[in-house]
């Protein structure tokens, strides 16, 4: 019995539970195993495979998340901050809603991925939580969400209903451009240019009014186009000009990887950038700073100055 082919969405499934990609990857190893180990009781009369890795899964995830807070961003936490120049102690007590690296998986596992929709599912009790993927974005049955959660099919629609109106609570979970979107691209490629450049007032520019930034594992998050500059122009001051972008995706999101220079024409990994890009212009920008993250997306860690002038 093969189940590597449906590996790849059940790490996605155990990430949109959990928020975070190590974690889901362990999950579903572990759920790899407990399959394999019951499969010679696996019934093809009562489930397909799939259903059953499902079932097994959802298990799995549902004693991982006992006793567990919600993986937050900033601003998830509290209000903005208003001062630019606040010192940027990380909390690395918090266990930070993480960034999921697309390249990895193909692009139908990658469905309803966006960070903002992920953090709020954060909100909603685990079963609520599973209840939403699998019957909205998975399209099981309630009668076959019923058997893999062990209750009935009218307390599943009864659960789906209420997630629906905790998320629209919630708010701030609205459609946003995808990567390969033409407006959303240039508006990525005028971002780099100025963000190479150092250009403040250039990246303002494609801002819109109300712009979030906001740098987990740093508690504090700004909003605004103004705050969001003035927060620029401290990092240029401190960290230099020239630094070198490279473009990815993530979430199903442009997404940028930043590397800051260093002595010796070199750059080293700084940040991962997952942005929102609605009516032409940068609405949300989530920086990663946490070197964790970066594994996941296979990043090196320093490149030459050479590869950023290569033609892109």
């Amino acid at each position: 019995m093969d189940f590597e082919p449906y590996r790849g969405e059940l790490v996605a499934y155990c990430y949109r539970m959990l928020g975070s990609y190590h974690e889901a990857e362990d999950l579903v190893q572990e759920t790899m195993l407990r399959a394999w180990k019951a499969r010679d009781r696996y019934d093809p009369a009562r489930a397909s495979v799939r259903t059953w890795l499902y079932r097994i899964a959802t298990n799995v995830r549902l004693t991982a998340l006992e006793g567990r807070t919600r993986r937050p961003l900033p601003s998830g936490l509290g209000a903005p901050s208003d001062d630019p120049g606040t010192p940027l102690t990380p909390a690395l007590d918090i266990p930070w809603l993480q960034p999921f690296p697309d390249a990895r998986f193909d692009v139908e596992v990658r469905a309803d991925m966006r960070l903002a929709l992920v953090a709020a599912m954060q909100v909603l009790p685990p079963r609520q939580r599973a209840v939403l993927v699998l019957r909205e974005v998975l399209e099981f049955t309630a009668a076959e969400v019923a058997g893999q959660l062990g209750t009935t099919a009218a307390a599943v629609n009864s659960a789906l209903q209420r997630a629906r109106a905790a998320l629209a609570e919630v708010g701030g979970v609205e459609e946003v451009s995808e990567p390969d979107d033409a407006g959303a691209r240039a508006v990525l490629q005028r971002y780099v240019r100025a963000f190479e450049a150092a250009d403040v007032p250039a990246l303002v520019r494609l801002l819109t009014d109300e712009a979030v930034l906001e740098m987990p594992p740093v508690p504090l998050w700004f909003r605004g186009s103004r705050d969001y500059g003035l927060f620029m122009e401290r990092v240029f001051a401190m960290r230099g000009t020239g630094w070198g972008m490279r473009h990815l995706t993530a979430n199903g999101q442009p997404a940028l990887a930043a590397y800051a220079p260093e002595p010796g024409g070199r750059h080293r990994l700084h940040t991962l950038q997952v942005f929102t890009v609605t009516g032409g212009r940068v609405a949300h920008n989530v920086v990663f700073a946490d070197p964790h993250v970066f594994e996941a997306f296979d990043l090196p860690r320093q490149i030459s100055s050479d590869e950023f002038r290569r033609p892109r």
